[in-house]
């Protein structure tokens, strides 16, 4: 039997430890500066990526994997010949599973198989360990894709924005719309639903108790999870409300892992800071 090998886009935003652990590899998108392009987890960070957005007003435009960085990856899997399961970004928001297709076709090798996350960040992520983990347990590439096809509705990814800035740079919402939602202090709660994402709420107030309060609220579905995994993934937030968040998850006695990341690039380019999400699988 060959060797499984998990491939996923860096928008997957696992930490390092979780990809070192599972033996994850990673294709990075772009970050697109001025004229200047930056691999994604690679070259530039988020905290750089918000002052540069700062200092000129604006946000980066962000880019699929260049075919010459997916072969890079791909390339020596093929040659060992192992089978290879490949996770990437919803291709309701991206092009970048359109991208490995291109790929794939330059290689040649038919043992590649492309799952459309139908989700981003680490509503990615949760596939992507789900694969690792029925790769581990033995199970053979085709068992693993039809696990992770048909269990990703069940993936429940939300996040609540704390500035509005950053969307509105970005084309996702007006000027005046961001306007007033900040001088309001409205926080939007971004869902993903079929590959899309919508806004599912609005809160109001303080980042802290936003966030308190949709944690708590989302206590009923959390309940009737999946247990395995729970992610706490933020843009760079408060360290208090990190903990809060973890503490909070911890007591409902429920979860056997749960996992702080902090978004990449991409994700952190059109969030902007201070966003925090609660992703995990439903039953």
């Amino acid at each position: 039997m060959a060797r499984i090998r998990i491939v996923a886009d860096s928008t997957c935003d696992l930490s390092k430890d979780l990809i070192e652990k599972y033996r994850i590899s990673i294709i990075p998108l772009n970050i697109v500066l001025d004229m200047n392009s930056y691999l994604d987890g690679i070259e530039i960070t988020p905290d750089e990526i918000y002052q540069w957005a700062d200092e000129r007003n604006t946000t980066p435009k962000t880019a699929a994997p260049e075919l010459g960085s997916i072969l890079e990856v791909l390339r020596p899997m093929a040659q060992a010949g192992e089978d290879i399961i490949f996770i990437g970004l919803s291709e309701d928001m991206s092009v970048t599973c359109q991208s490995v297709r291109m790929a794939v076709q330059e290689l040649s090798y038919d043992n590649i198989w492309i799952i459309n996350s139908k989700n981003l960040s680490t509503g990615i992520g949760l596939q992507v360990l789900r694969a690792a983990e029925l790769a581990a347990q033995g199970l053979e590439a085709e068992e693993i894709v039809r696990e992770i096809k048909s269990s990703r509705d069940k993936v429940h990814a939300s996040f609540v924005v704390d500035t509005l800035t950053y969307l509105q740079r970005g084309g996702r919402c007006n000027a005046v719309t961001a306007l007033l939602g900040n001088a309001l202090r409205l926080k939007p709660m971004i869902s993903v639903k079929d590959g899309k994402m919508g806004v599912a709420k609005k809160y109001r107030g303080r980042q802290y108790s936003v966030v308190r309060s949709y944690a708590a609220e989302l206590e009923p579905q959390l309940m009737q999870a999946d247990p395995t995994n729970v992610f706490i993934t933020h843009s760079g937030i408060d360290p208090t409300i990190e903990e809060d968040t973890y503490n909070y998850l911890q007591s409902l006695n429920y979860f056997e892992n749960i996992y702080i990341t902090r978004a990449g690039g991409v994700i952190s380019s059109h969030c902007g800071p201070n966003t925090l999400g609660i992703l995990f699988y439903s039953k």
